[in-house]
């Protein structure tokens, strides 16, 4: 059996550990870059290049003669691939309807990226609609799809993690007490919880918050929280390398965030051994046991302050949340177990 698996290329480090794994099980796989097969002969209007199938798309499926075709995007690629009568098994990684609203509602449009948003919607729509499995990442998001598909077929599928590529580096580069944020600022329902940090750096001085991440509203975070000594901002890091010795260093992770499923930050954390404070939305309970492996919060600030300090002065309970993290993300989030139980998926959907 065969399986093309179409990704962003900042994907391929975890989907060829997933790939892997399905060698493991008797699939085969090919992993490309959905947005690789155009030319460069159209520019400034890229929606008129999906009004036609690119050369390389063609010899894609011609060569590899896919069985199923697993992508995480809703994409001109997966329309193809519905066009091409491929199964199409759509990796669903965030709540795509909340987060297209909010783009549509903050992103600046100027007339061809109205008409590319139309035309986007109509591509999403074909590719739920038209495909053979949605596989959403949690189960928060899973009864999200069943809302709006109640008769499409769904399974759940984790994000997988290899827990030997988290390991302590030793580095040495921060200051101390510190807590490090990781997260990106590409969407602003999201991204906005941040400035509740404001009031915490105020009641905190002494501790020091480091943010890895960049995105379209990095500015708007910065002009805030920029303004204090006890926040610095390293963008992006190179990954894993980079964000293995960021997690190696501080003292605690926290994601403060609006809109989230399945944080692949939390389980990289958890596997560091880091304590872990985390916004209770989306499916983030399904990875953190509060009060055991890590705490659930609102984004009050006083309650994140409160929590923050728990961790910093009770060194043994800080020690026991991160312990319990790890061993949770070891045993229910390896890419063993994940891809063992998606090729039994596949294989009864080829029968």
């Amino acid at each position: 059996m065969r399986v093309l698996i179409a990704a962003d290329k900042s994907r391929f480090f975890d989907l060829r550990q997933f790939g892997n794994e399905l060698l493991r099980n008797e699939i085969d796989y090919k992993i490309v870059d959905d947005l690789e097969i155009y030319d460069d002969s159209i520019s400034g209007k890229k929606f008129l290049r999906w009004f036609k199938t690119p050369k390389k798309f063609t010899e894609i499926i011609n060569e590899y003669k896919p069985d199923f075709v697993f992508t995480e995007r809703v994409s001109h690629f997966s329309s193809l691939v519905i066009d091409s009568d491929i199964p199409l098994l759509i990796f669903l990684r965030g709540d795509y309807w909340s987060e297209s609203k909010i783009s549509k509602q903050t992103l600046n449009k100027t007339p061809n990226k109205k008409l590319e948003i139309i035309i986007k919607d109509q591509i999403a729509k074909k590719c739920f609609e038209r495909s053979t499995m949605i596989l959403p990442i949690c189960k928060h998001l899973n009864d999200i799809v069943k809302i709006k598909y109640p008769r499409k077929k769904t399974k759940i599928l984790y994000q997988g993690i290899e827990s030997k590529d988290w390991f302590p580096t030793n580095s040495s580069f921060l200051k101390h007490p510190c807590v490090g944020l990781l997260q990106n600022a590409n969407i602003w329902g999201k991204t906005k919880e941040m400035l509740t940090l404001k009031n915490v750096l105020e009641e905190l001085p002494h501790v020091t918050f480091y943010w890895a991440g960049d995105g379209p509203y990095k500015d708007e975070v910065l002009s805030v929280l920029g303004k204090y000594d006890n926040f610095k901002w390293l963008g992006s890091l190179e990954y894993p390398d980079k964000v293995r010795d960021f997690l190696d260093e501080i003292d605690i992770y926290l994601l403060v965030t609006g809109l989230d499923m399945f944080p692949h930050s939390i389980q990289e954390a958890s596997l560091m051994k880091k304590p872990i404070i985390a916004t209770n939305i989306g499916g983030i309970s399904e990875i953190i046991q509060n009060d055991k492996s890590g705490f659930l919060v609102s984004n009050n600030p006083e309650e994140i302050r409160k929590k923050i300090t728990i961790l910093l002065q009770e060194k043994d309970k800080s020690s026991e949340m991160a312990c319990s993290a790890y061993h949770y993300v070891k045993k229910n989030f390896s890419w063993e177990k994940i891809a063992k139980e998606f090729s039994e998926t596949l294989k009864n959907l080829k029968n």
